[in-house]
This record gives C-alpha cells, structure tokens and sequence, in this order.
C-alpha cells in the first residue's frame, strides 16, 4: 500500500508542475485522494460488499467532487489534474499511465447490464470538459482535445478534437520519463480546415469556369482537368470531415 502510495506522489511530481513537495500532494491533491478512495471501495466491490463499496465511493464523492465507481478497473500513475466533476462508470476500464483533467466524463450508453462504459488504454490523456461515451477504445497514446464528445473507437497515437470527435492528426510519443506533453492548446481545428477546402473547392469551380470552352484544346483543356482533379480530391477531404466525425 505504501508503495502505490509513494508511486503516486511521484506521478504528480511527473505530471503537474505546480508540485512544491510531497507533503503538498499528499494532503492537498484530491485527484489522488479521490484514487486511494476508489482502491478501498474498489477491494470491498470485488468482495462483493457493494452497499459498502458505493457508500465509499459517495463519501469520496463528497470530498473531492471526483466520482470513481468502485466496479470501474484502474491501471497504475494514474493521475486525476484538479478533476472536479470528473465521473467514472462502473464498466470503464483504465490503463497506466492515463491522465484525466477535470469535468471529464467516461460514461455509459445502454440500459443493458453489460460492457457499457470506454475503455482508455495505456498513456491516454483526456481534456478538460471532454466526454467519452459508450464501450469504445480509445487506443494507447492518444489524446483527447479538451469538450470534445466522442462515441467511436480512436486508433492508438492519434488526437482526437471536435463534436463528434475527430481524429485531426497522429501524435508520438506523449509520455517520455514519466512526463507528459503539455502543449494542449497545439491541436488542428477541424472546422477551420473543412472550411478551407470548400474556399478552395470554389476557387477551383470559378477557375475552370473561366477556362471552360466546348472546342477547348491544349492547354486549356489540361488545366481544365488538372483543376477538376484539385476539386474533386478537396471534396474527399470536406466530406471526411463533415462525414459524422472518426
């Protein structure tokens, strides 16, 4: 027990880089109190004492404004930043190395007594406000942009931005040392780049418009083509953005 606690510390040390000293972190960190919680309920869960173990889970609830179910399963350096209003469902599964900042939500999507809630694998981080939803996988490395909402599987290294979530670019990668990359405001934004390619898609519809002639030959006729091809390959790119996210 000692051990995973001093494990702890250390994460917070790796992850955040307001940390002063360990006895700050040990008794002003509620991501980490809200974690040592959800061990306890969690070993009285899977004694099958569940009044207990959700009664747990309240009080951490009530003290640090993170709530864990005790049934969610939960690798290690696991590391909760601020993480009021943070909620985890009862099926979530959770590897190591995954950091949630706060207002994160990993929730369910069915009535349906079974795997219901995401599972985040290894180094995954997720921003602020952001809500992952329904049993997906969001793959190793990845990074979710901050009030993002995504319901679809996310390949592993990739960043994930938008409503619906958007998979913009891949990342490397984002653990090195026990450090993670801060950088979170570097994301693509998606709305911004659909929107070049229709001005572009326009462009290229006026100028071939400008070089249209029935008996048109030569080097009329080539550009023409060329800039039927442009157009065409911008609409791919539009229409994968607008396509309904991932």
């Amino acid at each position: 027990m000692f051990a995973a606690i001093r494990e702890d510390i250390r994460t917070a040390y790796d992850r955040d880089p307001a940390v002063r000293s360990g006895w700050e972190v040990l008794t002003c960190y509620p991501g980490l109190h809200a974690v040592w919680m959800y061990r306890v309920a969690n070993a009285l869960w899977r004694r099958r004492l569940f009044w207990l173990g959700r009664f747990v889970s309240h009080l951490a609830r009530f003290f640090t404004g993170i709530e864990i179910h005790p049934g969610a399963t939960i690798g290690r350096r696991f590391f909760i930043d601020h993480g009021m209003g943070i909620v985890i469902g009862e099926t979530t599964e959770i590897g190591d190395d995954v950091t949630l900042y706060h207002g994160v939500t990993l929730g369910g999507t069915t009535w349906e007594k079974t795997k219901r809630h995401p599972t985040l694998m290894d180094g995954v981080i997720v921003g602020a406000g952001a809500k992952v939803l329904g049993a997906i996988t969001v793959g190793q490395q990845s990074r979710i942009g901050a009030n993002s909402v995504v319901f679809r599987d996310v390949p592993e290294h990739s960043t994930v931005v938008g409503i619906p979530g958007t998979v913009v670019a891949t990342t490397e990668s984002l653990i090195e040392d026990g450090k993670i990359n801060l950088d979170h405001h570097l994301l693509a934004n998606p709305v911004s780049e659909a929107l070049g390619h229709v001005l572009k898609m326009i462009d290229d519809v006026n100028a071939r418009i400008d070089t249209f002639h029935p008996d048109a030959k030569g080097a009329k006729a080539k550009a023409s083509e060329d800039l039927d091809k442009d157009r065409m390959s911008e609409q791919e790119k539009l229409e994968r953005f607008l396509g309904g996210g991932i």
